[in-house]
């Protein structure tokens, strides 16, 4: 045999050999890990992990992909063959390699029709492999372990089995499956799909591209072009698909969403939190991190379900009401509050959807922009049954009337342990995601408390204390007014009151009382943050409260108790952290005591309306010209609190006389009406404060202790009069403060932020 044929035949069998060693190593996941016959005799999507409340109801589930199963008879026969037709003619023939469509793919240099078989397509989507176009070495490696699945595929399943089972999976833009899918383009079940209807679905699983709704000329284009491919498949006449391409392209689109259901806000916080948590432990079957979308874990949370469903019900019946109020407002003066503030709707226009789409598809910028005036049909927010109402309006506008929809933020705990047991971070999960539990909004008089405390706790001042009438002057800001006790001060939240406080206490101690309390965020030393001008996040307020009812003890609140693997198995409890001594018990009796006055007398007075059956106290709160309303409060059992405001404060309600008492106690007072007449959930059984052992009772407190003072001015901040700079007068010769007091001084006052 000549030399020249031997190093041939050598070349062939070591190529030969080469590939049976490809595929060889492939099989056993020397590529890459491989699915073992398990798992393709038993396909599953991935697990979805559960999150329950404490008392056993599940709020809701996280999953990377969104799957709703159906049976092969539940199918319409209109997506099979359109889906034949078009991704591979010769399905019910081949073993899951067709040799003749590869064979004619590369002759035609992949110009008329792809090798791929839906059942290595189905295989590519159990292996989860993406396109390595710039990597022919890996892209090679792929599509080897791609017909090794598909023959395993082949030999294991019926070609009805296959198909449904790719039709599960298969990804349309941001769903998987055939059922989300039509249910999501045509409101309807798969089997009940019609000719040109299927094929508008069979249609985009070639890209995003063929969306009808995005791109309706390519989806129109792509229909036709599946229904042709039906008819030379011999699925139709030429006579049916020419009419069926005469029509027009038609969908009933409606987006679905993942996050609707109880404690929406709360769930996508939650879900933060539990991806560090997962980036943190290892998975001990797999040997990788925990996939919060993938591994089924069971979340356990704090939360309890009828409470959250009475905080919801409670927010629902209360904002369309203070919505009115600033309705009516903008309708005389929209103009003034949206002036100089023209750049938040560039911004928000920049951060569309409809601007990144219109980019994505590289329409210019001046286009897009021009785009945003011109009228179209449209979906807006409404409080009605449905939640938003159909109509015509500019995109412009419609970003502008979402912007002027007030929200809010409701949150109940335990303050004992610091279990929370509701969340509402918004009006409506579906159109506004911005949770405003985490978010940071200016605190108004609800952080007047804490300077009353630091009184109390260092300065020895009791309820009765009476503090000097205005003007005072601190770093060139003045107040003045007629100020009163202690008691009636904080009661009628009069500013004069606090601006004495802070010539006493000064900036420094107070702040570094405040994070003893348990807030967190950076409060700069200003005299202004005496009125509330700090912004902090409403979970580290509750936490400052917690102090109150709690004895004189803050605890951090929490909402996790365990997590649990997909079998039940315990991967980590969770506890109340250790509550920390902040004051005496004593000291928080005197502040319950002053505060209940809040409620009885001043401010918060209108909670007497609620019929609460229990003792109650709190302190209302609002910032300048009502941009945020507050309200929180306590009762022996339990601490909630709750703000309201636009998302951009220059949106403020300046108009009545109320503030946090007419903006955000509704809230609450519905919610605990709701939770005390509910008596499976074992709440009222305290109906006072406890005194505390060995507490003075000689000279307690009386209603008389909270009277106003005859002639007194309307400098109370909870009347609409906000900010420190709303009452800066000409400052004074020379400071005054009480008798044998230190003024402590700061450099500056803090602004205002608008």
């Amino acid at each position: 045999m000549k030399r020249s044929v031997k190093i041939l035949w050598r070349i062939f069998f070591g190529g030969l050999l080469f590939v049976i060693l490809l595929f060889v190593c492939a099989n056993f996941g020397l590529f890459g890990k491989m699915p073992s016959m398990k798992e393709l005799e038993n396909p599953e999507a991935d697990l979805a992990s559960e999150v329950y409340t404490s008392d056993g109801a599940m709020l809701g589930k996280y999953f990377l992909e969104d799957r709703s199963e159906v049976k092969y008879s539940q199918i319409s026969p209109f997506v099979i063959n359109a889906l034949i037709a078009t991704e591979d003619i010769r399905f019910n023939e081949h073993s899951g390699i067709d040799g003749k469509a590869i064979g004619r793919s590369v002759i035609k240099m992949g110009t008329r029709g792809g090798g791929s078989t839906i059942t290595q397509q189905l295989a590519k989507a159990l292996l989860g492999q993406g396109k390595s176009r710039t990597n022919p070495i890996k892209r090679g490696v792929e599509k080897i372990k791609e017909w090794i699945i598909a023959v395993k595929l082949e030999r294991n399943f019926t070609k009805e089995e296959i198909i449904t089972l790719y039709l599960n999976r298969v990804e349309w833009g941001n769903m998987y499956g055939i059922r989300n899918a039509s249910k999501t383009y045509f409101q309807k079940e798969p089997k009940d799909l019609k000719i040109e209807e299927a094929a508008v679905l069979v249609g985009m699983l070639r890209g995003a591209i063929y969306d009808p709704v995005r791109h309706p000329k390519k989806g129109l284009d792509r229909r036709n072009t599946v229904l042709a491919q039906m008819r030379e498949a011999g699925f139709l006449t030429d006579v049916e698909c020419s009419k069926l391409q005469a029509l027009p392209l038609i969908t009933n689109y409606k987006k679905t969403e993942d996050a609707v259901g109880s404690a929406p806000y709360f769930r996508a916080t939650l879900a933060e939190q539990l991806k560090d948590w997962c980036k943190n432990h290892t998975n001990e079957a797999t040997g990788e991190n925990y996939n919060l979308y993938k591994d089924g874990l069971k979340i356990y949370t704090t939360l309890n379900s009828r409470m959250q469903r009475y905080a919801e019900e409670s927010v629902q019946a209360h904002m369309p009401e203070i919505q009115k109020k600033l309705n009516a407002l903008l309708k005389v003066n929209a103009k003034g509050m949206w002036k100089g503030h023209e750049h938040t709707m560039d911004q928000a226009m920049a951060a569309s959807d409809r601007w990144k789409e219109m980019a994505e598809d590289s329409v210019d910028e001046e286009t897009i922009k021009k785009s945003f005036y011109i009228k179209t049909k449209m979906n807006v927010f409404a409080y009605n049954a449905k939640g938003y109402i159909d109509t015509l309006m500019t995109p412009y506008d419609s970003i502008k009337y979402h912007k002027q929809i007030l929200q809010t933020s409701f949150v109940c705990m335990d303050p004992a342990s610091g279990a929370i047991k509701c969340w509402v971070g918004g009006v409506n999960f579906k159109w506004f995601k911005l949770d405003h539990v985490t978010r940071e909004r200016q605190v108004g008089s609800t952080f007047k408390p804490l300077l009353y405390t630091l009184a109390v706790k260092d300065e020895g001042y009791k309820f009765n204390t009476v503090l000097q009438d205005g003007p005072l002057t601190l770093n060139n800001k003045t107040i003045t007014g007629t100020a009163g006790t202690m008691a009636n001060c904080l009661a009628f939240s009069k500013n004069i009151g606090a601006w004495r406080l802070m010539s006493v206490v000064g900036p420094e101690r107070t702040v570094e009382f405040a994070k003893k309390a348990g807030i967190k965020k950076d409060i700069p030393s200003f005299p202004s943050i005496a009125l509330g001008a700090a912004e902090i996040p409403i979970l580290q307020m509750l936490q400052s409260y917690t102090m109150f009812p709690n004895e004189g003890n803050s605890v951090e609140p929490f909402f996790i108790t365990r997590i649990e693997d997909k079998n039940g198995k315990l991967l980590e409890e969770f506890h109340a952290a250790e509550s920390k001594a902040v004051i005496s018990p004593a000291d928080a009796f005197a502040m319950i005591q002053m505060m209940q006055g809040v409620v009885k007398f001043g401010t918060g007075k209108s909670l007497s309306n609620y019929k609460i059956p229990v003792e109650m106290a709190g302190k209302t709160g609002t910032t300048d010209q009502y941009a945020d309303g507050w309200f929180i409060g306590y009762t022996p059992e339990l601490l909630a609190g709750t703000w309201v405001g636009c998302d951009d404060p220059f949106l403020r309600i300046y108009s009545g006389t109320a503030g946090g008492n007419e903006m955000a106690l509704p809230n609450w007072g519905n919610f605990m009406r709701k939770v005390y007449a509910d008596k499976t959930l074992g709440y009222g059984r305290m109906k006072s404060f406890a005194i505390p052992a060995n507490y003075d009772t000689t000279g307690f407190m009386g209603d008389a202790d909270f009277a106003k003072p005859v002639g007194t001015d309307s400098t109370d901040e909870d009347s609409g009069n906000g900010s420190a700079e709303d009452f800066i007068t000409t400052p004074p010769d020379k400071d005054t403060v009480p008798p044998n007091k230190p003024v402590q001084r700061s450099e500056a006052i803090m602004p205002r932020k608008n």
